[in-house]
């Protein structure tokens, strides 16, 4: 059994945060567990309110889980403040984990601030050097590096100082920029020595809600099983394009995976 933590927010329409990722893992063929950090009441429309979990709670939930179930990887998404940053790195010292895939939720889609400024610089000197993997998207690795990014040099720069910032590898998504390459969605992949594309068609349909979410929980996932960090990703990547196309529309405002579908193959 291949077992997988993620510590992040709730999602009540459950198309991101925690609902999403036990969705994945299990989907890839794992056991998840959680730690959630935020109970949000949110739609597809977007984030109503959210109520944060005092960070002594959150360390209870991964303290309860590790000690009995244990964890082959573990993923982070929404963390809200320094104080839960803190546990999650005290957590992760105390029981000694691997396989750490950071995914710095910020903001959301609409631009909501997620992560204090305070809780952004202690995720960026204590977590992300912990960290085998950290995913930002776009406007993440902006925030991460202090730069603005229009292209794929840039995109480079970002990865660049991310990894100097402490990360053993860094996966920037490409969604957030216009197809600069013959219409295709292109992650880039730095592990200090060597820059990788993965690429894939960009899909012709609106917006999906918490594809960065399940992303990096796919990738926690294969990492959990013992696959390589390139191999992980390329799972992972033809995995959130397939979700992407099988999405459904059952609200109002964006698209939700739809797990009715055999996605795991």
């Amino acid at each position: 059994m291949f077992k997988v933590l993620t510590i992040a927010g709730s999602d009540s329409c459950c198309g991101a945060g925690v609902q999403a990722d036990l969705k994945v893992i299990n989907a890839l063929g794992a056991y998840g567990t959680s730690a959630i950090t935020a109970i949000t009441a949110q739609n597809t429309l977007g984030v109503n309110s959210v109520f944060n979990v005092p960070a002594s709670v959150v360390g209870q939930q991964i303290d309860a889980v590790i000690s009995d179930i244990g964890a082959d990887s573990l993923k982070t998404g929404m963390l809200v403040s320094k104080e839960v940053v803190e546990i999650v790195c005290d957590m992760f010292r105390k029981y000694s984990l691997k396989n750490l895939v950071v995914d710095p939720v910020i903001t959301s889609h609409k631009g909501e601030r997620l992560l204090s400024d305070e809780g952004v610089k202690k995720l960026v000197s204590d977590l992300i050097p912990l960290s085998c993997l950290v995913t930002p998207n776009i406007p993440e690795a902006e925030i991460l590096t202090d730069r603005k990014i229009e292209n794929l040099s840039d995109i480079k720069d970002a990865a660049s100082a991310i990894f100097e910032q402490g990360a053993l590898n860094v996966l920037i998504k490409g969604g957030h920029v216009d197809d600069y390459e013959n219409g295709e969605i292109i992650d880039l992949f730095y592990d200090g020595e060597e820059f990788r594309c993965f690429s894939e068609k960009r899909v012709d349909i609106d917006n999906v809600h918490g594809t960065g979410c399940m992303y990096s929980a796919a990738i926690a996932t294969e990492l959990a099983k013992g696959n390589k960090m390139i191999s992980s990703i390329t799972v992972a990547k033809k995995f959130i394009t397939k979700i992407i196309k099988e999405s459904s529309m059952p609200g109002k405002g964006n698209r939700l995976a739809d797990y009715t579908h055999q996605t795991g193959e």
